[in-house]
């Protein structure tokens, strides 16, 4: 039988009345939405349910909302089967946090507080208008990370910052620079490039003043060895100590999330089926582009689709 893996999405899955429901029906998710609340030391969870939709995309608001309601499901995925095996978790940017507590590294408490903070310091690394990132649409990674190199060269910073699936990698970095690649990148032969609605160059060299005062934050929690292995975003491959998940998720925020080599990784590794665990399909549809038709793809955010996944016994 194969292997099972856990994903968990990041920044723009987002929607107001993400949990809600399983609020309601699970005392377990409640339980969690709670424990963010308390944490927090405010009411993230009427956040979360009832908006305004223009504060929870805020940095510092969607990253704690994503991993609180994301281990919400997790939390009523767990109380109808008891437990999930897994042999990996993995999640894209953000959802790292998310897979770091799934796999018992660190505590949902410090998780939601450090992401909050960790969303601070990614507003405040670059002030607002000056950086930008785009999704570039059709063009070979090699012929775009060329690109990129040659605009930074000139004195534009931008970089390759999530390679996302075949076909579709996102830039990040001045916003001269990411504008200037754009329209290198269309020159080589890039079928599109669209300019991304987020509140700063996240994933590139730009935020380094983030990474820095993350690691301060960092210093002060517990981590733990993980119990599943991770696919971390900054090599694509597994990492289990303690002291490797400390600096893959500092260097993450200044680094790419390389999406696309962790899912081959986790497929040439075995695994036939991939559940994503949170708001949105985001990462579901990746997974199709880059292994179509090898592997099961579930998404689960609510009642009905956490009901498919356990009638339908694949976690069993």
């Amino acid at each position: 039988m194969g292997k099972i893996a856990l994903v968990f999405p990041g920044q723009g899955s987002q929607f107001v009345g993400m949990g809600e429901e399983l609020n309601k029906q699970s005392p377990a998710a409640k339980a969690i939405f709670q424990e963010a609340d308390a944490a927090l030391g405010f009411s993230l969870s009427d956040l979360i349910f009832t908006g305004p939709e223009e504060e929870l995309r805020l940095t510092a608001n969607t990253q704690p909302a994503i991993l609180t309601a994301s281990i919400a499901v997790l939390a009523a995925l767990k109380e109808k089967l008891g437990r999930i095996e897994a042999q990996y978790v993995a999640g894209h940017s953000l959802g790292e946090y998310s897979a770091l507590v799934t796999a018992g590294a660190l505590s949902f408490a410090d998780a939601v507080k450090i992401v909050r903070a960790r969303g601070q310091y990614m507003e405040e690394a670059v002030p607002a208008g000056q950086g930008a990132m785009a999704a570039v649409l059709g063009i070979e990674r090699a012929a775009l990370d060329t690109v990129c190199r040659e605009v930074t060269a000139c004195g534009n910073p931008v970089q390759l910052a999530n390679l996302n699936s075949p076909g579709q990698i996102v830039i990040s970095g001045s916003a001269e620079g990411v504008k200037v690649a754009g329209e290198k990148a269309k020159a080589a032969g890039a079928k599109r490039v669209m300019p991304l609605n987020v509140s700063g160059p996240f994933h590139s060299s730009l935020m380094q003043p983030a990474a820095d005062k993350l690691a301060e934050t960092l210093a002060d929690v517990v981590l733990h060895d993980a119990e599943i292995p991770v696919v971390a975003n900054v090599s694509a491959r597994p990492i289990t100590r303690r002291d490797e998940i400390f600096s893959s998720l500092i260097e993450q925020v200044a680094s790419p999330v390389l999406w696309e080599d962790s899912i081959q990784y986790m497929v040439e590794a075995g695994v036939t089926t991939f559940i994503e665990i949170g708001p949105g399909k985001v990462l579901s549809g990746l997974i199709k582009k880059i292994a179509p038709g090898d592997v099961n793809i579930y998404a689960v955010q609510d009642l009905a689709s956490l009901e498919e996944v356990v009638n339908g016994g694949v976690l069993c």
